[in-house]
């Protein structure tokens, strides 16, 4: 059996009332802050992260061993990379609006599949589009026949949620006389949720775009294609009414990967092609990460080696997921990791500061102990600090090492800035990449941009980390495995 991850699965109680009154288009997306704040390129640019607002899912964002993967997780990293900048996950809880998160400056952009519609726009502005998509309904083979067109529906209640494009969708067809009836279902429940209770029985028919069905049928059976009920909609990020800028840089990366010829056929480049491949395609990959029949028993909630660090980091009184998130970032959870400098195993540690000999730190219950030996010596070299900006110096030292982090707070004190604190320090080893600062500096030239990165990545995930937990704490994600379940209480 294959030994991978992650089942989205969702189990709801769906209302047998039918949505039969039209809502007033004001109250569709349920927003509550009318402005959005000023927070463009240049004020994400000072602050070195881009904040992305996704949903916990194959085509959004998930956890692959611990490991952050997701279509479009994949895409907006690599606009990130491009411009220097870490990616902080924001998930919205089940009480959060995403447009709200947008406009308050929780997030700089929203890419979760969204289609283009005109209700959206009036509250957000959309990038250039980077796919083309068909709705289609999607009924339970339960049903017994294959529905080919729009008429075949007739009876058969059709779930989805108010705030989704495909609402709009079947509302159309009813204005034109289609017999359609329609279920409401809760509107934090997402596409991949509704498929699974459409392949589970417990729903008749829902709508998903082309892409997300050819990824769910992967991982799941029992579903039945229908009818297309819309054609070539595009899907792009949203990004608030005042981040010109923003949207010129995103567009401009975009245009890098999707664009239409002069006869609207899109071209896409080979990095799209790739990662199209990956989660909505041929490939089975999606499927072995969404494999229901896995054996949750054999990871943790997080990682591969949760039970493991969590005993290690009860012992120290450390915290385990910073320690997870340092083992994601250090090794992606491989324990024969090797890197250039020579660190190998989870924590990368390297093999001068260890008394262990080199194939003992290739054990993960060995290299662990050491790598939080290391950073305890570390945290207690900044034990004066709070503990968030104390772990953030102890992560830069432990990347960096403890001689360019001096430097980088001389060069602080040197310019009249506090070198007890993380945004002057984080500049200041910026610096120490340029040669009018390292030449004065006692251990030389940095390469700070890999050190703010690594620290910036690594608080980043442990927030995303702890968002996962306390969704599946609250029982609005349940956690299995390595795996989620998600369910509705």
């Amino acid at each position: 059996m294959t030994t991978l991850l992650f089942v989205l699965l969702f189990l709801v109680s769906c209302s047998d009332k039918s949505e039969r009154v039209h809502v007033n288009e004001s109250e569709f997306l349920n927003t509550t802050v009318t402005e959005p704040v000023y927070r463009d390129l240049r004020e994400i640019k000072e602050h070195g992260v881009l904040r992305m607002i996704t949903s916990y899912s194959s085509g959004g964002y998930f956890l692959y061993r611990g490991i952050q993967v997701g279509f479009e997780y994949e895409l907006v990293k690599e606009f990130a990379l491009e411009n220097d900048l870490a990616l902080e996950v924001v998930i919205p809880s089940e009480d959060e609006n995403p447009y709200d998160l947008l406009n308050s400056g929780a997030g700089d952009l929203i890419a979760a599949n969204y289609t283009i519609t005109e209700e959206r726009k009036a509250i957000v502005d959309f990038t250039r589009p980077y796919n083309l998509v068909n709705q289609l309904i999607v009924v339970s083979d339960q049903l017994g026949f294959e529905p080919e067109s729009i008429s075949d529906m007739a009876g058969i209640p059709i779930t989805i949620r108010r705030n989704s494009s495909y609402y709009q969708s079947l509302m159309k067809l009813k204005e034109e006389g289609f017999d359609i009836t329609i279920n409401m279902a809760p509107d934090d429940m997402d596409t991949e949720a509704l498929l699974f209770n459409v392949a589970s029985g417990n729903i008749q028919a829902t709508v998903a775009d082309d892409n997300m069905f050819l990824a769910s049928e992967k991982y799941l059976s029992g579903m039945v294609k229908g009818p297309t009920i819309s054609e070539r909609d595009e899907i792009a990020w949203a990004v608030r009414k005042n981040a010109d800028d923003l949207e010129a840089r995103l567009n401009q990366f975009l245009y890098q990967n999707f664009k239409y010829n002069e006869d609207g056929v899109p071209k896409r480049s080979e990095f799209l092609n790739v990662l199209r491949k990956k989660y909505y395609e041929q490939s089975s990959q999606i499927a072995d990460y969404y494999n229901p029949e896995y054996e949750s028993k054999q990871y943790g909630s997080i990682s591969p080696y949760d039970s493991l660090i969590q005993r290690i980091a009860s012992e120290h009184n450390m915290d385990w997921v910073m320690l997870t998130a340092i083992a994601a970032q250090e090794s992606k959870f491989d324990p024969y990791s090797e890197s250039w400098a020579g660190a190998v195993g989870l924590m990368q540690v390297l093999p001068k500061f260890s008394d262990f000999p080199i194939d003992s730190l290739y054990d993960p219950e060995i290299n662990i102990r050491e790598g939080v030996r290391i950073l305890k010596g570390h945290l207690r070299h900044y034990a004066y600090m709070d503990s968030l900006t104390q772990w953030k110096f102890a992560l830069a030292t432990y990347n960096a090492g403890s001689g360019h982090v001096a430097d980088a707070r001389r060069l602080a004190i040197d310019q009249d800035k506090n070198p007890n604190n993380w945004e002057p320090i984080s500049e200041s080893l910026l610096k120490l990449m340029q040669r009018r600062f390292y030449q004065n500096a006692r251990y030389g030239f940095c390469r700070g941009i890999e050190t703010v990165r690594y620290v910036n990545e690594i608080t980043n995930r442990y927030n995303t980390y702890q968002a996962i937990l306390a969704l599946a704490n609250s029982g609005d994600i349940r956690m299995s495995g390595v795996f989620g379940v998600k369910t509705l209480n």
